[in-house]
């Protein structure tokens, strides 16, 4: 399965072994896997393409690293195996300081990729036509585990019960991860299947993602409920500036303290919390804290909506996307006949039942967006107990650690000049995330089999092409994945991560290295969104459709050859984006 793309990607300046957090032994990340186990780069990698990891661009602190054990390691790899997947065995992932770096696991021979392909097909039909069963059932498998972890306050649980309260919610996370993978590989092998045929027939790539937009879902719900505190805020009076003065505990103290429409406010605001704040600011990070513990966030984004001259009307939007997906359909249909026809509008409405794109936000506000945060209540709580400086050094810990503290086989105090040291590390290699290589490694045709790879990160010959040439020239010119449709001119905000979505203002260009569902009320400020990442099951692509955002993803480096303020044009139905004004 070699090919076109057997080309060595510079590294950079990275060393082949890389640093690893201070105190580190590698027994910390090969914990339970199915294939292969997550750990530092080495020079043994080199013969693979590793892509930068676009969930995490703060970096993973110690505990942090669960998502890559619990989630690629465990999950993934597991899935791949029991579906299974024709051309991957899942997806393995190394570590570059606290930056994350992923790749599927080859499938050895040509004999055992047809032997996959039989099972496959054998079983994926039956998935498909059981799938709203199936993903109600793991939902409810979730949502019933994660209200018992909720129901629980570890402040109030003994030692012994709290260690085994730890414990579990370490399972719950491996659990979720488990459905994660089981759910979505079926149903990308099933849009892969139908992008294959719509290309057969000759349709526009592009009207792909066209075809299944159109579709209610629960991100939506948070971001109306959002919209709607916005215009309760400015019937209270409030302006934007009073609601990000500092921080947002401050923020709604004060407001409760001034009584009447503003106090009234703060109330409602605080009843939003308790229905939607059991999610982060990025996807599973124990790291992060939920709106719940740090309201700033929502804050903020009900201070960019109050300066937008108009409501977003979601109503409208998804009247539209639907008239828009309805005449796509429409217009492929008439230029096909017979049985072409039929295997159009059989596959389609395969995907339209088993919908991938509604599926992923869907899945994020179930799993992604909250799964870590019981675990971080118990490790913030055994921190706490065992004197550390501050709450959050539980985060600083690797799991076999926090464990040996949790069950008083270790005491936090030998670890205590670890902690600030590792602090030091994740801070210096945050800081380093734009400088990272886009991808290392040796690149081949095998790198694109795993369906997550190359439907949600976009990885094809035309994402390493731009970031080989984005290596070695100034690039006003950029192409990528047209993900969303429409052509829009703006000043850039380059963002490295969420805590920077306050800076973004009516009308800018969101530069980013991709979106997660926590960046999604975004899409009713900005004018257009480019990514150096994703396909067109990404969010940013999913989202830029739902909200009509002219998106352009799969970039490579526009993060690099973007600069902050620069005037941009985005054609999100060719793909193309170009620098107009440095």
């Amino acid at each position: 399965m070699s090919g076109g793309l057997s080309t060595h990607m510079a590294q950079s300046g990275e060393t082949a072994d890389a640093e690893c957090y201070p105190g580190f032994r590698p027994e910390y990340t090969e914990s339970a896997y199915a294939v292969e186990p997550f750990r530092p780069y080495g020079e043994q990698d080199e013969s693979r393409l590793w892509f930068l990891d676009f969930h995490w661009p703060r970096g993973l602190t110690p505990l942090g690293l669960l998502v890559n054990q619990d989630g690629y390691g465990w999950g993934s790899q597991l899935a791949a195996e029991c579906l299974p997947l024709p051309g991957s065995r899942g997806i393995t992932q190394r570590l570059i300081g606290t930056h994350t770096y992923a790749a599927a696991i080859p499938v050895p021979s040509e004999h055992e990729h047809s032997a996959r392909m039989d099972r496959l097909r054998s079983g994926l039909n039956r998935f498909l036509d059981e799938f709203p069963e199936i993903w109600a059932a793991r939902e409810a498998e979730i949502e019933q585990w994660w209200q018992r972890l909720l129901s629980i306050d570890p402040a109030r649980l003994d030692t012994a019960e709290l260690a085994d309260h730890l414990a579990e919610t370490r399972r719950f996370h491996r659990r979720a991860f488990e459905i994660h993978f089981e759910v979505m590989y079926p149903l990308l092998a099933n849009h892969l299947a139908f992008r294959r045929l719509c290309d057969s027939l000759g349709v526009d790539p592009a009207l792909v993602g066209v075809l299944l937009q159109g579709e209610h879902t629960r991100v939506m719900d948070t971001d109306r409920a959002l919209w709607g505190l916005a215009k309760a805020a400015r019937r209270a009076g409030l302006a934007a500036a009073r609601l990000t003065v500092g921080p947002g505990d401050r923020v709604l103290a004060e407001l409760a303290a001034a009584g009447g429409a503003r106090a009234r406010w703060a109330t409602a605001f605080g009843d939003f919390l308790w229905a939607y704040g059991h999610r982060a600011e990025g996807t599973s990070d124990v790291a992060l804290p939920s709106w719940l513990e740090d309201p700033t966030p929502p804050l903020g984004r009900i201070a960019s909506f109050l300066e937008l001259p108009a409501e977003h009307d979601f109503d409208a939007e998804l009247d539209r996307a639907r008239k828009e997906r309805d005449a796509a359909a429409d217009a492929v249909r008439g230029s096909l006949t017979g049985r072409d026809q039929r295997l159009f509008d059989s596959a389609l409405a395969s995907c339209r039942a088993a919908n991938f794109p509604k599926w992923q936000d869907d899945h994020n506000v179930s799993i992604d967006l909250r799964i870590a945060l019981p675990l971080r209540r118990a490790s913030l709580e055994i921190a706490e107990r065992a004197g550390a400086d501050r709450r959050d050094d539980a985060v600083f810990l690797f799991w076999p650690e926090l464990i040996a503290i949790a069950e008083g086989r270790s005491a936090y105090g030998p670890l205590r000049g670890l902690v600030g040291e590792r602090r030091d590390f994740f801070e210096r290699w945050r800081g380093r995330r734009s400088s990272l290589p886009k991808v290392l490694g040796t690149a081949s045709d095998a790198d694109a089999q795993d369906p997550v790879l190359a439907e949600v990160f976009g990885i094809d010959r035309t994402l390493l092409g731009n970031i080989r040439a984005a290596a070695t020239q100034i690039v006003t010119r950029l192409s990528g994945v047209p993900a969303a449709r429409g052509t829009a001119r703006g000043r850039a905000r380059v963002l490295t991560d969420a805590e920077g979505l306050h800076r973004l203002r009516p009308g800018d260009v969101l530069v980013c290295e991709s979106t997660s569902p926590n960046w999604t009320p975004a899409f009713a400020v900005i004018a257009a969104c480019v990514c150096d990442a994703g396909g067109i099951l990404s969010h940013a692509a999913i989202v830029g459709r739902e909200y009509g955002v002219p998106t352009v993803t799969a970039v490579g480096s526009a993060t690099h050859c973007i600069r902050d303020g620069d005037e941009v044009e985005v054609d999100g139905t060719s793909g193309v984006v170009r620098v107009l004004k440095r």
